[in-house]
Protein backbone atom coordinates (compact mmCIF):
# COMPACT_ATOMS: atom_id res chain seq x y z
CA UNK A 1 0.00 0.00 0.00
CA UNK A 2 1.21 3.49 -0.85
CA UNK A 3 0.99 5.66 2.24
CA UNK A 4 0.26 9.12 0.91
CA UNK A 5 -0.66 11.98 3.23
CA UNK A 6 -4.37 11.21 3.16
CA UNK A 7 -3.76 7.56 4.12
CA UNK A 8 -1.34 8.48 6.90
CA UNK A 9 -3.74 10.95 8.48
CA UNK A 10 -6.80 8.77 8.57
CA UNK A 11 -8.48 8.11 11.93
CA UNK A 12 -9.40 4.70 13.24
CA UNK A 13 -13.00 5.92 13.39
CA UNK A 14 -12.96 6.43 9.61
CA UNK A 15 -12.80 2.71 8.79
CA UNK A 16 -15.45 0.06 9.34
CA UNK A 17 -15.35 -2.57 12.05
CA UNK A 18 -14.88 -5.23 9.38
CA UNK A 19 -11.88 -3.37 7.93
CA UNK A 20 -10.32 -3.10 11.39
CA UNK A 21 -10.88 -6.81 12.04
CA UNK A 22 -9.13 -7.58 8.74
CA UNK A 23 -6.13 -5.51 9.82
CA UNK A 24 -5.93 -7.42 13.10
CA UNK A 25 -6.25 -10.78 11.33
CA UNK A 26 -3.36 -9.88 9.04
CA UNK A 27 -1.26 -8.94 12.07
CA UNK A 28 -2.13 -12.18 13.87
CA UNK A 29 -0.78 -14.18 10.93
CA UNK A 30 2.72 -12.80 11.43
CA UNK A 31 5.31 -15.43 12.47
CA UNK A 32 7.05 -12.83 14.63
CA UNK A 33 4.27 -12.07 17.10
CA UNK A 34 5.64 -11.88 20.62
CA UNK A 35 4.79 -14.11 23.58
CA UNK A 36 5.46 -11.81 26.54
CA UNK A 37 6.08 -8.29 25.21
CA UNK A 38 3.60 -5.46 24.68
CA UNK A 39 2.83 -5.22 20.96
CA UNK A 40 0.14 -3.53 18.85
CA UNK A 41 -3.01 -5.36 17.83
CA UNK A 42 -2.43 -3.81 14.40
CA UNK A 43 -0.43 -0.99 12.90
CA UNK A 44 2.51 0.83 14.40
CA UNK A 45 3.45 1.13 18.07
CA UNK A 46 6.08 3.60 19.18
CA UNK A 47 6.88 5.64 22.31
CA UNK A 48 5.62 4.41 25.70
CA UNK A 49 3.50 7.18 27.22
CA UNK A 50 1.57 8.10 30.37
CA UNK A 51 3.33 5.48 32.52
CA UNK A 52 1.83 5.81 36.01
CA UNK A 53 0.68 3.82 39.05
CA UNK A 54 -2.91 4.74 39.88
CA UNK A 55 -5.73 3.08 41.78
CA UNK A 56 -3.85 -0.17 42.37
CA UNK A 57 -2.77 -0.63 38.74
CA UNK A 58 0.04 0.37 36.42
CA UNK A 59 -1.24 2.31 33.44
CA UNK A 60 0.87 2.35 30.31
CA UNK A 61 -0.05 3.85 26.97
CA UNK A 62 1.79 3.93 23.69
CA UNK A 63 1.63 6.00 20.55
CA UNK A 64 -0.34 4.07 17.99
CA UNK A 65 -1.19 4.37 14.32
CA UNK A 66 -3.72 1.54 14.00
CA UNK A 67 -4.03 1.40 10.21
CA UNK A 68 -0.54 0.33 9.17
CA UNK A 69 3.18 0.05 9.97
CA UNK A 70 3.96 3.73 9.29
CA UNK A 71 4.19 6.92 11.33
CA UNK A 72 0.72 8.24 10.58
CA UNK A 73 -1.98 9.90 12.65
CA UNK A 74 -1.03 9.04 16.22
CA UNK A 75 -3.60 7.80 18.72
CA UNK A 76 -2.83 6.44 22.21
CA UNK A 77 -3.50 2.81 23.14
CA UNK A 78 -4.02 1.83 26.79
CA UNK A 79 -2.67 -1.20 28.71
CA UNK A 80 -2.76 -2.00 32.43
CA UNK A 81 -0.95 -4.33 34.80
CA UNK A 82 -1.18 -5.36 38.43
CA UNK A 83 2.43 -6.53 38.63
CA UNK A 84 4.48 -5.21 35.67
CA UNK A 85 4.85 -8.79 34.44
CA UNK A 86 1.67 -9.17 32.38
CA UNK A 87 -0.25 -6.34 30.74
CA UNK A 88 -3.84 -6.36 29.53
CA UNK A 89 -5.02 -4.49 26.45
CA UNK A 90 -7.69 -1.93 27.31
CA UNK A 91 -8.17 -0.27 23.95
CA UNK A 92 -8.08 3.18 22.41
CA UNK A 93 -7.49 5.91 24.99
CA UNK A 94 -6.65 9.10 23.12
CA UNK A 95 -8.20 10.00 19.78
CA UNK A 96 -6.87 13.04 17.87
CA UNK A 97 -10.18 14.92 17.79
CA UNK A 98 -9.47 18.57 18.67
CA UNK A 99 -7.73 21.41 16.87
CA UNK A 100 -4.76 20.98 19.21
CA UNK A 101 -4.12 17.32 18.32
CA UNK A 102 -5.78 17.24 14.89
CA UNK A 103 -2.68 15.71 13.29
CA UNK A 104 -1.65 13.40 16.09
CA UNK A 105 -1.53 12.88 19.84
CA UNK A 106 2.21 12.80 20.38
CA UNK A 107 4.18 11.67 23.44
CA UNK A 108 3.53 12.64 27.03
CA UNK A 109 3.40 11.46 30.61
CA UNK A 110 0.96 10.62 33.39
CA UNK A 111 0.48 12.07 36.87
CA UNK A 112 -2.01 11.75 39.74
CA UNK A 113 -3.35 15.14 40.91
CA UNK A 114 -5.79 15.37 43.83
CA UNK A 115 -6.68 11.71 43.42
CA UNK A 116 -7.39 11.99 39.68
CA UNK A 117 -5.32 10.54 36.84
CA UNK A 118 -4.16 13.01 34.18
CA UNK A 119 -2.00 12.83 31.11
CA UNK A 120 -0.02 15.70 29.59
CA UNK A 121 0.97 15.29 25.95
CA UNK A 122 1.96 17.14 22.80
CA UNK A 123 -0.82 17.73 20.34
CA UNK A 124 0.32 18.05 16.74
CA UNK A 125 -1.60 20.46 14.53
CA UNK A 126 -0.88 21.33 10.90
CA UNK A 127 -1.96 24.53 9.18
CA UNK A 128 -3.29 24.62 5.61
CA UNK A 129 0.28 25.36 4.52
CA UNK A 130 1.32 22.19 6.41
CA UNK A 131 3.24 24.16 9.04
CA UNK A 132 3.47 22.25 12.31
CA UNK A 133 2.11 23.85 15.49
CA UNK A 134 2.84 21.92 18.72
CA UNK A 135 0.40 22.37 21.61
CA UNK A 136 0.81 20.95 25.10
CA UNK A 137 -2.46 19.41 26.26
CA UNK A 138 -3.80 18.10 29.57
CA UNK A 139 -6.56 15.49 29.69
CA UNK A 140 -8.15 13.46 32.45
CA UNK A 141 -8.23 9.67 32.14
CA UNK A 142 -11.60 8.26 33.12
CA UNK A 143 -12.64 4.68 32.40
CA UNK A 144 -9.48 4.32 30.36
CA UNK A 145 -10.19 7.20 27.98
CA UNK A 146 -9.06 10.82 27.75
CA UNK A 147 -11.71 13.45 28.56
CA UNK A 148 -11.77 17.20 29.16
CA UNK A 149 -8.80 18.04 26.96
CA UNK A 150 -7.33 21.47 27.77
CA UNK A 151 -4.57 23.34 25.98
CA UNK A 152 -1.96 24.65 28.42
CA UNK A 153 0.95 25.78 26.20
CA UNK A 154 0.34 27.41 22.83
CA UNK A 155 3.16 26.66 20.39
CA UNK A 156 6.90 26.90 21.05
CA UNK A 157 8.41 29.57 23.28
CA UNK A 158 10.37 32.33 21.56
CA UNK A 159 13.81 31.11 20.51
CA UNK A 160 12.70 27.58 19.63
CA UNK A 161 11.42 25.81 16.52
CA UNK A 162 8.25 23.75 16.18
CA UNK A 163 10.21 20.72 17.41
CA UNK A 164 8.85 21.28 20.92
CA UNK A 165 7.33 18.18 22.46
CA UNK A 166 7.16 15.16 24.80
CA UNK A 167 6.25 16.69 28.18
CA UNK A 168 7.27 14.87 31.37
CA UNK A 169 5.52 16.20 34.50
CA UNK A 170 6.10 15.62 38.20
CA UNK A 171 5.39 17.23 41.59
CA UNK A 172 8.16 18.31 43.92
CA UNK A 173 8.25 20.55 47.01
CA UNK A 174 5.00 22.36 46.31
CA UNK A 175 5.54 22.83 42.58
CA UNK A 176 4.56 20.98 39.43
CA UNK A 177 7.42 20.70 36.96
CA UNK A 178 7.32 20.02 33.23
CA UNK A 179 10.25 19.38 30.91
CA UNK A 180 9.96 19.41 27.12
CA UNK A 181 12.32 18.25 24.41
CA UNK A 182 13.16 21.22 22.19
CA UNK A 183 15.18 22.52 19.29
CA UNK A 184 16.68 26.01 19.41
CA UNK A 185 16.38 28.23 16.36
CA UNK A 186 20.07 27.52 15.67
CA UNK A 187 19.03 23.85 15.26
CA UNK A 188 20.64 22.46 18.39
CA UNK A 189 18.81 20.31 20.92
CA UNK A 190 17.96 21.13 24.52
CA UNK A 191 15.42 20.66 27.32
CA UNK A 192 13.14 23.48 28.52
CA UNK A 193 11.47 23.72 31.93
CA UNK A 194 8.03 24.96 32.99
CA UNK A 195 6.52 25.15 36.48
CA UNK A 196 2.99 25.50 37.87
CA UNK A 197 1.44 26.03 41.28
CA UNK A 198 -1.97 24.60 40.39
CA UNK A 199 -1.40 22.29 37.39
CA UNK A 200 -3.41 24.73 35.24
CA UNK A 201 -1.28 27.81 34.58
CA UNK A 202 2.27 27.07 33.47
CA UNK A 203 5.27 29.42 33.44
CA UNK A 204 8.32 29.11 31.22
CA UNK A 205 11.43 29.03 33.45
CA UNK A 206 14.19 28.52 30.90
CA UNK A 207 16.51 25.80 29.67
CA UNK A 208 18.04 23.03 31.71
CA UNK A 209 21.66 24.19 31.54
CA UNK A 210 24.18 21.46 30.81
CA UNK A 211 27.62 21.38 29.23
CA UNK A 212 26.11 19.84 26.08
CA UNK A 213 25.28 23.03 24.17
CA UNK A 214 25.83 21.49 20.72
CA UNK A 215 24.90 17.83 21.00
CA UNK A 216 22.58 16.86 18.19
CA UNK A 217 19.84 18.86 16.51
CA UNK A 218 16.91 17.79 18.73
CA UNK A 219 16.47 16.24 22.20
CA UNK A 220 13.38 14.03 22.38
CA UNK A 221 11.61 12.26 25.25
CA UNK A 222 13.15 14.01 28.28
CA UNK A 223 12.65 12.50 31.73
CA UNK A 224 13.91 13.94 35.02
CA UNK A 225 13.89 12.19 38.38
CA UNK A 226 15.87 11.82 41.59
CA UNK A 227 17.52 8.54 42.52
CA UNK A 228 19.87 7.91 45.45
CA UNK A 229 19.88 11.68 46.18
CA UNK A 230 21.11 12.42 42.68
CA UNK A 231 19.31 13.90 39.69
CA UNK A 232 19.00 11.83 36.53
CA UNK A 233 18.08 13.29 33.15
CA UNK A 234 17.12 10.91 30.34
CA UNK A 235 16.84 12.20 26.79
CA UNK A 236 17.18 11.08 23.18
CA UNK A 237 19.54 13.27 21.14
CA UNK A 238 19.05 13.16 17.38
CA UNK A 239 21.87 13.89 14.96
CA UNK A 240 24.93 12.47 16.72
CA UNK A 241 27.73 11.09 14.58
CA UNK A 242 29.23 7.69 15.54
CA UNK A 243 32.46 8.07 17.51
CA UNK A 244 34.75 5.54 19.25
CA UNK A 245 32.19 2.75 18.98
CA UNK A 246 29.39 4.90 20.44
CA UNK A 247 26.22 6.31 18.87
CA UNK A 248 25.87 3.53 16.29
CA UNK A 249 22.10 3.75 15.79
CA UNK A 250 20.20 6.35 13.80
CA UNK A 251 19.17 8.11 17.05
CA UNK A 252 20.44 7.61 20.60
CA UNK A 253 19.02 7.26 24.12
CA UNK A 254 21.05 8.15 27.18
CA UNK A 255 21.35 9.99 30.45
CA UNK A 256 23.21 12.44 32.67
CA UNK A 257 23.68 12.01 36.42
CA UNK A 258 24.38 14.96 38.70
CA UNK A 259 22.60 17.77 40.54
CA UNK A 260 20.10 20.34 39.24
CA UNK A 261 19.85 23.73 40.96
CA UNK A 262 16.07 24.25 41.00
CA UNK A 263 16.51 28.05 41.07
CA UNK A 264 19.05 28.56 38.27
CA UNK A 265 18.29 25.30 36.37
CA UNK A 266 22.03 24.68 36.14
CA UNK A 267 23.01 21.03 36.20
CA UNK A 268 26.42 19.79 37.30
CA UNK A 269 26.83 16.35 35.82
CA UNK A 270 29.03 13.64 34.42
CA UNK A 271 29.29 12.56 30.80
CA UNK A 272 26.39 11.47 28.62
CA UNK A 273 26.04 7.69 28.78
CA UNK A 274 23.99 5.45 26.51
CA UNK A 275 21.15 3.49 28.08
CA UNK A 276 21.27 0.52 25.74
CA UNK A 277 23.90 -0.91 23.40
CA UNK A 278 21.75 -3.00 21.05
CA UNK A 279 20.11 -2.24 17.72
CA UNK A 280 16.57 -1.34 18.77
CA UNK A 281 15.97 0.91 21.76
CA UNK A 282 14.51 4.42 21.94
CA UNK A 283 12.16 6.81 23.76
CA UNK A 284 12.33 5.41 27.33
CA UNK A 285 9.92 6.56 30.00
CA UNK A 286 9.98 5.95 33.75
CA UNK A 287 7.63 5.94 36.72
CA UNK A 288 7.69 4.94 40.37
CA UNK A 289 6.23 1.56 41.26
CA UNK A 290 4.04 1.02 44.31
CA UNK A 291 7.15 0.42 46.45
CA UNK A 292 9.01 3.52 45.30
CA UNK A 293 11.35 1.85 42.80
CA UNK A 294 12.13 3.69 39.56
CA UNK A 295 10.89 1.60 36.59
CA UNK A 296 11.87 2.15 32.95
CA UNK A 297 10.18 0.92 29.78
CA UNK A 298 11.45 1.75 26.30
CA UNK A 299 10.35 1.46 22.70
CA UNK A 300 11.94 -1.60 21.06
CA UNK A 301 12.31 0.10 17.73
CA UNK A 302 13.69 3.19 16.03
CA UNK A 303 12.23 5.94 13.84
CA UNK A 304 12.88 6.01 10.11
CA UNK A 305 13.52 2.26 9.95
CA UNK A 306 11.58 -0.44 8.10
CA UNK A 307 11.09 -3.82 9.80
CA UNK A 308 10.19 -7.27 8.39
CA UNK A 309 6.87 -7.22 10.27
CA UNK A 310 5.73 -4.35 8.03
CA UNK A 311 4.48 -6.85 5.45
CA UNK A 312 2.01 -8.13 8.07
CA UNK A 313 0.69 -4.66 8.82
CA UNK A 314 2.36 -4.07 12.19
CA UNK A 315 5.60 -2.80 13.67
CA UNK A 316 7.46 -2.64 16.98
CA UNK A 317 6.92 -3.55 20.62
CA UNK A 318 7.97 -2.32 24.06
CA UNK A 319 10.83 -3.56 26.22
CA UNK A 320 10.40 -5.46 29.44
CA UNK A 321 10.13 -3.22 32.52
CA UNK A 322 13.49 -2.54 34.19
CA UNK A 323 14.34 -1.43 37.73
CA UNK A 324 16.85 1.45 37.81
CA UNK A 325 19.52 2.03 40.43
CA UNK A 326 22.68 4.13 40.49
CA UNK A 327 25.82 2.11 41.18
CA UNK A 328 29.41 3.23 40.61
CA UNK A 329 28.22 6.44 38.97
CA UNK A 330 26.09 4.70 36.33
CA UNK A 331 22.52 3.58 35.89
CA UNK A 332 22.10 -0.14 36.38
CA UNK A 333 19.08 -1.80 34.78
CA UNK A 334 17.62 -5.08 36.01
CA UNK A 335 14.46 -6.83 34.84
CA UNK A 336 11.62 -6.36 37.33
CA UNK A 337 11.53 -9.33 39.75
CA UNK A 338 7.84 -9.99 39.02
CA UNK A 339 8.84 -11.36 35.59
CA UNK A 340 9.79 -14.53 37.45
CA UNK A 341 6.05 -15.28 37.56
CA UNK A 342 6.27 -16.10 33.85
CA UNK A 343 8.83 -18.86 34.37
CA UNK A 344 8.00 -22.48 33.56
CA UNK A 345 10.04 -25.68 33.16
CA UNK A 346 13.34 -24.84 34.85
CA UNK A 347 16.38 -26.62 33.41
CA UNK A 348 19.90 -26.29 34.81
CA UNK A 349 23.27 -27.67 33.81
CA UNK A 350 26.99 -27.26 34.47
CA UNK A 351 29.54 -27.81 31.73
CA UNK A 352 32.52 -26.66 29.73
CA UNK A 353 32.51 -24.66 26.52
CA UNK A 354 35.47 -25.68 24.33
CA UNK A 355 36.60 -25.29 20.72
CA UNK A 356 34.09 -27.93 19.76
CA UNK A 357 30.79 -26.29 18.85
CA UNK A 358 28.28 -27.87 21.23
CA UNK A 359 24.54 -27.72 20.81
CA UNK A 360 22.90 -27.57 24.20
CA UNK A 361 20.05 -30.04 24.49
CA UNK A 362 17.27 -29.71 25.53
CA UNK A 363 18.22 -26.05 25.72
CA UNK A 364 16.16 -24.62 22.87
CA UNK A 365 12.98 -22.69 22.36
CA UNK A 366 11.27 -19.59 21.02
CA UNK A 367 10.30 -17.72 24.20
CA UNK A 368 12.54 -18.18 27.20
CA UNK A 369 14.86 -16.72 29.80
CA UNK A 370 18.44 -17.98 29.82
CA UNK A 371 20.87 -17.23 32.64
CA UNK A 372 24.51 -17.99 31.86
CA UNK A 373 26.93 -17.81 34.80
CA UNK A 374 30.61 -17.77 33.80
CA UNK A 375 32.32 -19.62 36.65
CA UNK A 376 35.80 -19.98 35.11
CA UNK A 377 37.12 -18.47 31.90
CA UNK A 378 40.39 -19.65 30.36
CA UNK A 379 39.45 -18.80 26.77
CA UNK A 380 40.50 -15.66 24.85
CA UNK A 381 37.07 -15.64 23.18
CA UNK A 382 33.83 -17.29 24.20
CA UNK A 383 30.84 -17.71 21.86
CA UNK A 384 27.16 -18.11 22.63
CA UNK A 385 24.72 -18.63 19.77
CA UNK A 386 20.95 -18.25 20.11
CA UNK A 387 18.09 -18.73 17.66
CA UNK A 388 20.16 -21.32 15.81
CA UNK A 389 18.97 -23.25 12.76
CA UNK A 390 20.90 -24.85 9.91
CA UNK A 391 21.31 -21.44 8.27
CA UNK A 392 20.76 -18.95 11.11
CA UNK A 393 22.50 -17.87 14.28
CA UNK A 394 22.44 -14.84 16.55
CA UNK A 395 25.96 -14.68 17.90
CA UNK A 396 27.38 -13.20 21.10
CA UNK A 397 31.17 -13.01 21.34
CA UNK A 398 33.09 -12.14 24.50
CA UNK A 399 36.73 -11.08 24.10
CA UNK A 400 38.39 -11.55 27.48
CA UNK A 401 41.45 -9.32 26.92
CA UNK A 402 39.34 -6.37 25.75
CA UNK A 403 36.37 -7.18 28.02
CA UNK A 404 34.30 -6.59 24.88
CA UNK A 405 30.90 -8.21 24.36
CA UNK A 406 29.62 -8.14 20.77
CA UNK A 407 26.16 -8.97 19.46
CA UNK A 408 26.26 -10.05 15.81
CA UNK A 409 23.11 -10.58 13.76
CA UNK A 410 24.58 -11.05 10.28
CA UNK A 411 23.10 -14.57 10.14
CA UNK A 412 20.06 -13.88 12.31
CA UNK A 413 17.51 -14.05 9.51
CA UNK A 414 15.56 -11.13 8.05
CA UNK A 415 17.02 -7.74 8.93
CA UNK A 416 15.66 -4.28 9.55
CA UNK A 417 16.29 -1.84 6.73
CA UNK A 418 18.28 1.41 6.94
CA UNK A 419 20.42 -0.01 9.78
CA UNK A 420 24.17 0.55 9.61
CA UNK A 421 26.24 -2.55 10.40
CA UNK A 422 25.31 -5.98 11.71
CA UNK A 423 27.07 -5.86 15.10
CA UNK A 424 26.94 -3.81 18.29
CA UNK A 425 29.55 -3.94 21.08
CA UNK A 426 30.06 -2.85 24.67
CA UNK A 427 33.32 -2.75 26.64
CA UNK A 428 32.56 -3.84 30.20
CA UNK A 429 33.87 -2.32 33.41
CA UNK A 430 34.56 -5.78 34.82
CA UNK A 431 35.10 -9.26 33.39
CA UNK A 432 31.97 -10.94 32.10
CA UNK A 433 30.41 -12.98 34.89
CA UNK A 434 26.74 -13.35 33.91
CA UNK A 435 24.30 -12.97 31.05
CA UNK A 436 20.56 -12.87 31.70
CA UNK A 437 18.86 -13.13 28.33
CA UNK A 438 15.18 -12.81 27.46
CA UNK A 439 14.41 -14.32 24.07
CA UNK A 440 11.00 -13.78 22.50
CA UNK A 441 9.74 -14.71 19.03
CA UNK A 442 11.28 -11.59 17.46
CA UNK A 443 13.47 -9.95 20.09
CA UNK A 444 16.35 -10.42 22.46
CA UNK A 445 17.15 -8.44 25.62
CA UNK A 446 20.57 -9.13 27.14
CA UNK A 447 21.25 -7.99 30.72
CA UNK A 448 25.00 -8.11 31.29
CA UNK A 449 26.72 -8.55 34.68
CA UNK A 450 23.57 -8.06 36.74
CA UNK A 451 22.47 -4.98 34.80
CA UNK A 452 25.81 -3.25 34.23
CA UNK A 453 24.79 -2.95 30.58
CA UNK A 454 21.87 -3.96 28.34
CA UNK A 455 21.63 -4.84 24.65
CA UNK A 456 18.14 -4.80 23.13
CA UNK A 457 17.44 -5.93 19.57
CA UNK A 458 14.75 -7.24 17.25
CA UNK A 459 15.58 -10.60 15.65
CA UNK A 460 13.53 -11.94 12.73
CA UNK A 461 14.55 -15.56 12.38
CA UNK A 462 12.68 -18.51 10.89
CA UNK A 463 10.39 -20.85 12.82
CA UNK A 464 13.21 -23.42 12.86
CA UNK A 465 15.68 -21.12 14.63
CA UNK A 466 15.30 -22.45 18.16
CA UNK A 467 18.72 -23.90 19.03
CA UNK A 468 21.42 -22.76 21.46
CA UNK A 469 25.15 -23.45 20.97
CA UNK A 470 28.34 -22.57 22.78
CA UNK A 471 32.06 -22.75 21.97
CA UNK A 472 35.42 -20.98 22.38
CA UNK A 473 38.27 -19.85 20.12
CA UNK A 474 40.52 -22.13 22.19
CA UNK A 475 40.78 -22.97 25.84
CA UNK A 476 37.66 -23.60 27.89
CA UNK A 477 34.98 -21.80 29.89
CA UNK A 478 33.16 -23.42 32.80
CA UNK A 479 29.51 -22.42 32.70
CA UNK A 480 26.26 -22.81 34.56
CA UNK A 481 23.12 -22.61 32.43
CA UNK A 482 19.65 -21.97 33.83
CA UNK A 483 16.76 -21.82 31.39
CA UNK A 484 13.05 -21.14 31.83
CA UNK A 485 10.29 -21.20 29.28
CA UNK A 486 8.36 -17.93 29.54
CA UNK A 487 4.60 -17.84 29.20
CA UNK A 488 2.78 -14.55 28.60
CA UNK A 489 -0.91 -13.83 28.57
Amino acid sequence: MEWDRAARYKKLSEITEAEFEALQLKTDQSPWRQAFHIQPISGLLNDPNGFCYYNGEYHLFYQWFPLGPVHGLKHWYHTTSKDLATFKNKGLAVTPDTKWDSHGAYSGSGIVVNGQFYIVYTGNHRTEAWKRVPYQVIAQIENGEAINKTKIIDGPHEGYTDHYRDPKVWYENGLYYMVLGAQRTNETGTIVVYTSMDFKEWTFKGELETTYDDFGYMWECPDVFSLNNQDVVLFCPQGLDPVDGKYQNIYQSGYLIGHIDRTTLEMTHGEFQELDHGFDFYAPQTTLDKDGNRILIGWMGLPDTDYPTDEYGWAHCLTLPRVLTIEDGKLRQRPVPSLQKLRRNEETALGYATRRNVKLHPYEGKAYELIVDILENEAPEFYLELKVSKKESTLMTYNKAERRLTLERFDSGRVSQEVVGTSRSIVLEKDLSQLQIFVDHSSIEIFINDGEAVMTSRIFASEQATGIRTSTANGQVYLKFTKYDLIGE
